[in-house]
């Protein structure tokens, strides 16, 4: 892939995942504000282009299974990985971060009010990610799965076909959202550290809740760079 100052964002994620940390490092956004050219993104960033580009370049050399595999998915294919994947580890860890997180702010929360903050942040954001992910799953994704069976020639009913454009756009909304939460933690954990008078559990927890906004980032990213636009697509060419 060539890179250079008009290349969007999420196409250089998209063709290989490596570059993420990569552009993390320097403040860039990939997944929630992945639809700009890197251009604008480093000028956001504060970040001279001249200077990514190279490393970016000698990134992209090294080889990405996972993404190529993500690449050769049809869509349905790719939902499924995103529920099979994605949701299952957020409906996973969001008991037991909830628990962590109840017992730090109550232990650690007096020496450490941020816990606190950070405890209510990770409540809400448990609360909206639970109704995000049953909205992609009873609305969005089985929609895009009968565009995919309409493509393969399939007979399927689409006259109750409601589009996938406004739902789409909820998801979008309701990424940023979440996307801005999670900076929000991270800022003031100083990036999820742990205190010289943290426990175990204190550790446990914040490497926890880094890993969780990490998969956040990639469960972003494969809906808003990949399964998102190419679903819009799919509608205009096959939908009813």
């Amino acid at each position: 892939m060539q890179i250079d100052e008009n290349t969007i964002v999420g196409d250089i994620v998209k063709e290989n995942y490596k570059a993420a940390p990569v552009l993390e490092n320097h403040n860039i956004d990939f997944c929630c504000g992945g639809n700009i050219t890197l251009d604008e993104a480093c000028k956001n960033a504060s970040v001279e282009v001249d200077q990514l580009i190279p490393k970016l370049e000698t990134l992209m050399q090294e080889e990405d299974f996972d993404a190529r595999f993500i690449q050769s998915l049809e869509l349905d294919q790719l939902a499924d990985y995103i529920e099979k994947r994605h949701h299952t580890y957020v409906k996973e860890k969001i008991p037991f971060l909830k628990a962590k997180l109840e017992k730090l702010a109550d232990v650690h929360g007096e020496n450490h009010p941020e816990l606190v903050d950070v405890k209510k942040m990770f409540f809400e954001s448990a609360e909206n990610l639970s109704m995000h992910l049953m909205k992609e799953e009873l609305v969005l994704f089985p929609q895009v799965r009968k565009l995919v069976a309409a493509k393969k020639g399939e007979k399927v009913d689409l006259s109750q076909l409601q589009g996938v454009d406004s739902p789409i756009q909820v998801m979008f909304a309701e990424h940023d959202a979440e996307g801005n939460r999670f900076k929000t933690i991270s800022e003031i954990t100083k990036g999820y550290q742990v205190p010289d008078d943290g426990c175990n559990t204190y550790e446990v927890t914040m490497r926890t809740l880094q890993e969780f906004e990490e998969d956040l980032h990639r469960h972003i990213h494969l809906e808003n760079n990949i399964l998102f636009p190419e679903a819009v697509k799919l509608e205009v060419a096959y939908g009813a």
